[in-house]
């Protein structure tokens, strides 16, 4: 099922019936979402995560279609309304194939793996002549027409950089011991070579069993990611700068500098590589095109560049505030999803999440788009507390998975400042994962205190433990 999901996320991401007619002609994407579903439902291991942010989406979705009906201009938000409701398709999809940290991190590999992809076909595009002639200059776009806009495409690799860091920091073969207890990633992975040992003699002569003291030089060794994985994750970090800097996208450019900045102080080798940041930016800024210089440089002083480029700042700002004009004429629905550019008369988006909010949705969206963002809260909250409680678990996967949710989640509203994101897929794939990754560390905790609490079911217990993961 796994796969399937991963397939999916390829055909929604870098949508190739978009660039091959024959594809777009045989619906490719919903025949394959039928299928999906078929598979889905007779696939035995699926089951419901119980959540609060479920209702937060239901809400939202339910929202959203009372605001279109209500719209003076239905027909202008059909497209919005229906890709929003596809989106929220794949998101229970994943919530009931997706229970422990070993799918979800092969998921969120394939979530890279398929950026990669996509980012490498537009590079190859451009390369080769395919880009938007805007401001004055050639911005790259994505390959695909749905979300390739220069700005949208370099939103999209920018919310992904976050998820680098769990593969970079872990490995996926992760197992911790302490006191007897299997208190890791529990459920996924055990040390390869004493996979079979713990089978035979789960507490006995076995590298885990109990000790006084956790072998914590076997753990750190298997923690570090594989140099393959590291070069991977180099290589699309790498890949993602050069595609937002040929984009042209300032706001993207400011949101990747701003993300680079917290990953340096965050880092236990911050000045190290705050003092190779400093050496890295005037070659990096040399090796710019004279065009994407004077770009970057009208972030902080616009006299340098055209005047479309002043303006397309300038909107920025009016965004908000014809979204407040729209939300005094329709304060409950609003003008309705998809539905600004006819309702304001204007050739462009709203170019602002919180102007589209509540010109697009009204004080119910308002509503309902404040309890998904209390429902991220609320899942951060409890997986870091249980993280406080538990320091003998360290900084695991699942861990780094939920700060780096909490990462993307804090640029997608400093994009919001200057970008329209309010119906993108990120706001529901992200809280997929963030639920997931909640169950996880809960059903750890629920294997530990069952585990402490009944010595007689020890051994049973772990030797079914380590039977699902061999």
């Amino acid at each position: 099922m796994i796969w399937v999901l991963i397939g999916y996320m390829f055909l929604f991401i870098h949508r190739p019936f978009e660039i091959w007619p024959t594809l777009g002609d045989i619906h490719l994407e919903r025949i394959y979402m039928v299928g999906a579903l078929l598979f889905a439902a007779a696939w035995p291991a699926k089951r419901w995560i119980p959540n609060w942010q479920h209702l937060a989406y239901v809400a939202f979705a339910l929202v959203t279609t009372i605001c279109w009906f209500c719209s003076p201009w239905m027909e202008q938000g059909e497209e919005t309304v229906e890709n929003f409701l596809k989106i929220l398709v794949f998101y229970v999809l994943v919530v009931m194939a997706i229970h422990d940290a070993k799918s979800l991190r092969l998921l969120l590999l394939g979530f890279l793996g398929v950026m990669a992809v996509y980012m490498l076909h537009s590079l190859r595009e451009y390369l080769g002549g395919r880009y938007a002639f805007r401001m004055g200059f050639a911005r790259m776009i994505g390959v695909d027409k749905a979300m390739g806009d220069p700005n949208t495409f370099a939103a999209s690799i920018l919310y992904t950089l976050p998820f680098v860091v769990p593969f970079w920091k872990t490995r996926g073969q992760q197992t911790r011991v302490s006191g007897g207890v299997v208190s890791g990633e529990v459920g996924q992975t055990l040390l390869s070579g004493a996979r079979q040992e713990c089978l035979a003699h789960p507490f006995q002569d076995s590298p885990l069993a109990t000790h006084h003291s956790p072998p914590t030089s076997l753990e750190s060794r298997e923690s570090t990611p594989s140099t393959l994985m590291r070069f991977f994750l180099a290589g699309y970090v790498s890949l993602s700068v050069v595609c937002i800097g040929l984009t042209g996208s300032r706001s993207a450019f400011v949101g990747l500098l701003l993300w680079g900045v917290i990953m340096v102080v965050r880092s236990r080798w911050r000045w190290g590589l705050a003092v190779l940041a400093l050496g890295c930016i005037p070659v990096l800024w040399g090796a710019l095109p004279d065009s994407l210089q004077n770009r970057f440089e009208t972030i902080v002083n616009p006299e340098v560049g055209p005047a479309n480029a002043r303006e397309s700042a300038q909107n920025r700002l009016e965004g908000l505030e014809i979204g407040l004009n729209l939300w005094s004429q329709y304060p409950a629905t609003g003008c309705g999803p998809g539905a600004w550019k006819v309702a304001t008369g204007r050739k462009i988006e709203s170019h602002n999440l919180f102007g589209q909010l509540l010109g697009e949705t009204g004080t119910i969206g308002a509503l309902a788009f404040a309890g998904i963002l209390l429902g991220f809260w609320l899942n951060l909250r409890r997986i870091w507390q249980l993280y406080r409680e538990h320091p003998e678990w360290g900084r695991d996967f699942l861990y780094h998975v939920s700060t780096a949710i909490g990462m993307a989640l804090f640029l997608l509203l400093f994009e919001g400042n200057f970008g329209h994101n309010l119906f993108r897929y990120s706001w529901l794939w992200y809280g997929g994962f963030l639920i997931i990754t909640r169950h996880c560390v809960e059903q750890r905790l629920q294997t530990e205190e069952t585990h402490a609490s009944s010595p007689g079911v020890h051994s049973a217990a772990f030797r079914r433990l380590a039977q699902e993961t061999a």
